[in-house]
């Protein structure tokens, strides 16, 4: 795949058109104290993972509507009974679930705890999911995939959901005896790199101890431009569906403006390591700068600036983006937080 969208000398200083509705953040504020309306019912039962340095607790917490959520905690194993480790929470790429009890344990391995997150309605692509949508109007007109169900209006969109269940997932996290709760990291690749924004934006004032964000590759940032360009991938779907619903880009517009990490992104307080593939045709680097660029600026003149932030760019790779390389600039990252 060639070069293909703006060059770096631009997309650093990229910003994107789209604008936070007036009432966005009630509408947040909203959306979580209905989710908080009920019990989190967090629970973490030991299960057998063949694993003999890792210890694996099958999760189930509370998300949106009070419907069930499920997901993993891995445990460094032999550590101190009263340790109290730095979690990263981290949410799951476009299509896959939380996976096989084992699947994925490197943050445990590095000597955190690491909470994976399921993907209400996902796990059918990837990795294994087990985690039902049940909410009534999952169905609907809309295309194949879920960039558009529920899309007629905000309350029903499906990435509002997921953005609850997100929220909640930190709060199951900080939950476990094991957890230091004021040591939260929230991490993920692609879609879960884009939870990981929108989580980033809607902790903030809202819940404490979230440390850092690592989205990698992010997808759900700067929805105009992602319909406009990406040629691969989950934004089609959004352009397929208005190639036959004529009428509905002003209005569909109108509804993912509350679901865009540019604007969720602009609230956000925790330090950030972001990460871009320069020849991405499904998350395309100028939307990953967009969020990039926006992110803490809504906070910036609580201090005079906003959080601390880099981006490291990948000239040469697709949507894979920086992979085990990037995971080394995390931990790195972390380190340095953490001290």
């Amino acid at each position: 795949m060639p070069l293909f969208d703006l060059p770096l000398e631009q997309l650093r200083t990229y910003t994107s058109d789209v604008t936070p509705p007036a009432d966005l953040r009630a509408f947040w504020d909203a959306t979580i104290r209905e989710a908080r309306a009920f019990p989190l019912r967090a629970t973490f039962e030991p299960v057998e993972n063949y694993l003999s340095v890792i210890d694996t607790f099958d999760v189930t917490f509370s998300g949106y509507g009070g419907a069930p959520v499920k997901g993993w905690l891995h445990l460094p194993a032999h550590r101190e009974a009263e340790a109290n480790l730095p979690v990263v929470v981290q949410y799951v790429g476009y299509s896959g679930g939380r996976g096989l009890v084992n699947q994925d344990t490197r943050w445990a391995q590095a000597g955190y705890a690491h909470f994976v997150m399921d993907t209400r309605g996902q796990g059918y692509g990837g990795t294994l999911g087990e985690t039902p949508d049940p909410h009534p109007s999952a169905g609907g007109v809309a295309h194949a995939g879920l960039m558009t169900r529920g899309i007629a209006n905000r309350e029903d969109y499906y990435y509002r959901r997921v953005y609850v269940d997100a929220f909640r997932a930190v709060e199951a996290a900080q939950s476990h005896p094991n957890v230091d709760p004021a040591k939260v990291v929230l991490a993920g690749v692609s879609q879960g790199g884009g939870i990981a924004v929108a989580a980033a934006g809607l902790v903030a004032g809202r819940l404490d101890g979230v440390i850092a964000a690592l989205p990698d590759v992010p997808f759900l940032q700067d929805f105009p431009r992602a319909i406009d360009i990406t040629p691969r991938g989950p934004y089609p779907e959004i352009a397929q569906f208005l190639a036959r619903h004529r009428d509905r880009y002003g209005a569909m517009l109108a509804v993912l403006r509350y679901f865009d990490g540019v604007n969720l992104a602009r609230w956000a307080t925790a330090p950030a390591l972001y990460s871009a593939a320069q020849m991405d045709d499904i998350c395309p680097p100028s939307t990953v700068f967009a969020s990039f660029n926006a992110y803490g600026a809504g906070t910036a003149g609580l201090s005079g600036n906003g959080p601390a932030k880099d981006i490291e760019v990948y000239r040469f790779n697709n949507h894979e983006g920086g992979q085990e390389h990037q995971w080394i600039q995390q931990l790195l990252f972390l380190r340095k937080i953490l001290g």
